[in-house]
Formats: structure tokens, C-alpha cells, sequence
């Protein structure tokens, strides 16, 4: 296994050691101990899993403090184009964003810490997301940005993405009054 860092300090790129043979492939998606030794010291307690159809756009999403959640994320089957916003008031790179591919074949896994808003847009038909999260969902601390805010300038490589109502209705970056 090996952990990567990306331009963003603290999001981090895991490349999990993958066993092939004829019969298909084998992988730990999450050993605490290996994790540890690496450097993710995260204590994961909820496990998501989506499954969208081709053009689906979820998020940004992130949860205010106390209930802020970093995020462990991966892509079972399909493949998605995963966006990690940095809205750490006192980060260099405050208002930066961070995408990445993580599909079926490249078995890549993402490390969104809390400080960030994450979301996600489905590039295949039946992709099936899956996050492992280091606090519980809590409905009064949850926040989002609108997906296609022109300060962020996110190009998320689909024109005209589906996307829920409630998304539709996130605040601007420029409206964030960021707790973090």
C-alpha cells in the first residue's frame, strides 16, 4: 500500500497493494493498523454507499464542527470524478479544489479530511460510491456549496450533470461562512 500526497495539504491519494490472478483480484479496501503506520490516523464510525447512474453530481458537501467528517472514499464499480474543496479559513490553500478519477480498475481511494467540502460526479451507468466516514450524519450540522460556482471553477467534464433540488440551492463559495 502507499499513500500519496496531493497539492493540497492533509488530501491524501491511497494505492492499495491489489492481488490479481486468473480468478479476478484481492484487496484489504481498510486495515486500521497498515493505515496507521502510514500516517491516516482516522477512526472511521459510519459507512455509506451510493449508487448513481451516468451524469449524477453530488455535493460539495461537508459538516460543521463538532460534527465535521473526514471522508475515506471509493468507487466499487463504475468510476466517478471526485472534487475535495479546501475551506480551512487559515489553509494556503483556502478556496482550492482538488479532482481526481477513482474508478473500478485503478481501485484508487481518496482521503478527504474534515476541512473540506467532497462531491462527486458519476462518469459510468450503475457506479457504485463508497465512503467511509470518521463522525455520524447529523442533519443540523450539514453544509454545501453549489457545485458549479464560478469562483471555484470546477470542471467536472460533464455540461449538464443531474442533480437534486436541495444541491440546486447550496450556498456560493462566496457566501460560506466556513466554521473550520
Amino acid at each position: 500500500m502507499n499513500i500519496k500526497e496531493t497539492p493540497i495539504q492533509d488530501l491524501l491519494i491511497v494505492e492499495p497493494d491489489v492481488f490479481d490472478d486468473p480468478r479476478g483480484y484481492f484487496f484489504e479496501s481498510y486495515n486500521k493498523r497498515k493505515y496507521h503506520d502510514l500516517g491516516l490516523n482516522a477512526d472511521f464510525v459510519q459507512d455509506n454507499i451510493s449508487k448513481s447512474s451516468k451524469g449524477v453530481l453530488r455535493g460539495l458537501h461537508f459538516q460543521n464542527p463538532p460534527h465535521a467528517q473526514g471522508k475515506l472514499v471509493q468507487v466499487l464499480r463504475g468510476a466517478v470524478l471526485d472534487v475535495a474543496v479546501d475551506i480551512r479559513k487559515d489553509s494556503k490553500t483556502y478556496g482550492e479544489h482538488y479532482a481526481i478519477e477513482l474508478n473500478e480498475n485503478n481501485k484508487l481511494q481518496f482521503f478527504v479530511p474534515a476541512g473540506f467540502a467532497h462531491g462527486f460526479i458519476t462518469l459510468e451507468d450503475n457506479t457504485i460510491f463508497s465512503y467511509k466516514c470518521t463522525n455520524l450524519y447529523n442533519k443540523e450540522a450539514e453544509g454545501a456549496i453549489i457545485w458549479n460556482d464560478t469562483d471555484l471553477n470546477i470542471d467536472w467534464r460533464i455540461k449538464e450533470p443531474i442533480v437534486s433540488e436541495k444541491d440546486q440551492q447550496a450556498l456560493t463559495f462566496k457566501e460560506l461562512d466556513s466554521k473550520f
